[in-house]
């Protein structure tokens, strides 16, 4: 039960980012207008951790591919181990 909700909520936070990548590529965007900010204010501390370690190249930010994958990982260990848990 537990596992499912923290699954869901991994769930919802990598369509968060995707929102976020789709809205990068719409120029005109006011990022502090809602909901823009809001969702810019809920990924981007954590996509800031990938963007110091690897800049953008040229137009291409590919610190949300990253995000995304460590997402990944930390949902299959955080659920697995709530499983093994019975949780």
């Amino acid at each position: 039960m537990i596992s499912r909700a923290v699954s869901t909520l991994f769930y919802f936070y990598y369509i968060l980012i995707i929102i976020r990548i789709f809205l990068t590529w719409l120029p005109n965007i006011d990022w502090d207008s809602q909901p823009y900010y809001g969702i810019r204010s809920i990924t981007d501390p954590f996509l800031n951790i990938f963007r110091g370690i690897i800049p953008p190249i040229g137009m291409l930010d590919i610190s949300p591919i990253l995000a995304i994958i460590l997402l990944q990982i930390l949902q299959g260990v955080i659920c697995g181990f709530l499983q093994g848990l019975g949780l």
